[in-house]
């Protein structure tokens, strides 16, 4: 009798051990995915697309140096409808991946600029920890189909139960005892020292211990790119964005050379034009117009686009 007794209680702690756990996860993920969201706020603008904003007219895809460096706002205050598909650390293949999910709210004849960066044809992102951790921005707006890699435990953990991957998150629910951050705000004027060790960080970001630059798989997702342009009435320009002479002159003759090739043979090969803003004077010693050595504040950005808008041939459509 007591051996059927044992058997009955080790039963129903099997059964209440795991079902406490699980409400446990239930009642901790509830408020944790609020805090998880504040993590994704710089995607958000892609719920707009199909409600406040489709029949686009100009768009550009890229990493960092197309989410920071194009700003339309003088150009659709003209009455032009554009978009900045731009997100940090955005390589190729999720450009590409953006492209098939939205690119029908594109116009025919519209015109979409495509960033080529030093990093473009390897990863800026520096190692596995960090990769992972930005692909999970991409399962909370893109189709399945249209996720490079797409696995669907990556998908429940990311929408439904984030709590199973919070890590250290975790944290900021007890914020009595979560780490506090301090943001310290810039000093008045340029520290030309402080701007150039910026620069030579953002060069190691880019360049230190990669075996390729050129990766075979990044330039096919290029071409592919333009490609999809070409088949839906898309006019695709390949561009590279201003950068300060801190950050370019770090850069070898070698590199540039081999990169300069890849990307006009790629132009070339597409009868797609290349327009390179890397090493322009109106920029280069200018440090006013940046945020840091390779990205443009949002003076520098409205500058840029007012000087792309009367430069870009593809955009005198529009005028």
């Amino acid at each position: 009798m007591r051996k059927k007794s044992d058997f009955l209680r080790f039963i129903i702690k099997c059964i209440l051990i795991p079902a406490t756990a699980m409400l446990i996860i239930y009642m901790v993920n509830k408020p944790y995915k609020k805090i998880d969201a504040q993590k994704y706020l710089d995607i958000a603008k892609f719920d707009m697309l199909g409600r406040e904003y489709w029949e686009i007219h100009i768009a550009n895809l890229g990493s960092s140096h197309g989410a920071y460096d194009f700003v339309y706002d003088d150009i659709m205050a003209k009455g032009f409808t554009c978009f900045n598909f731009g997100n940090t650390s955005q390589s190729y293949n999720y450009d590409y991946a953006i492209l098939k999910e939205f690119g029908q709210y594109m116009e025919n004849s519209s015109v979409l600029f495509i960033p080529v960066s030093y990093f473009s044809f390897n990863n800026e992102v520096t190692n596995a920890e960090e990769q992972e951790a930005m692909s999970l921005r991409y399962y909370h707006f893109l189709s399945p189909e249209n996720i490079p890699d797409y696995n669907p435990y990556v998908d429940i953990i990311t929408n439904k139960l984030p709590i199973l991957s919070a890590g250290k998150d975790i944290l900021k629910l007890f914020p009595n005892i979560n780490p506090t951050l301090i943001a310290y705000a810039a000093d008045d004027g340029i520290n030309v020292e402080e701007f150039a060790q910026r620069a030579q960080e953002r060069y190691s970001r880019h360049f230190d211990n990669k075996d390729e630059y050129f990766l075979p798989e990044r330039i096919e997702e290029l071409y592919a790119i333009i490609e999809y342009c070409h088949e839906h009435q898309i006019t695709p320009v390949l561009i590279t964005t201003p950068f300060s002479k801190y950050y370019t002159d770090l850069v070898s003759k070698d590199f540039l050379d081999k990169f300069k090739k890849t990307v006009t043979t790629i132009a070339a090969d597409t009868q797609t034009n290349y327009y390179d803003y890397s090493n322009d004077s109106r920029f280069r010693e200018n440090l006013e117009y940046f945020s840091d050595s390779d990205h443009l504040n949002a003076t520098g950005a409205a500058y840029f686009m007012n000087i792309l808008w009367n430069e870009i041939e593809e955009l005198k459509l529009f005028q």
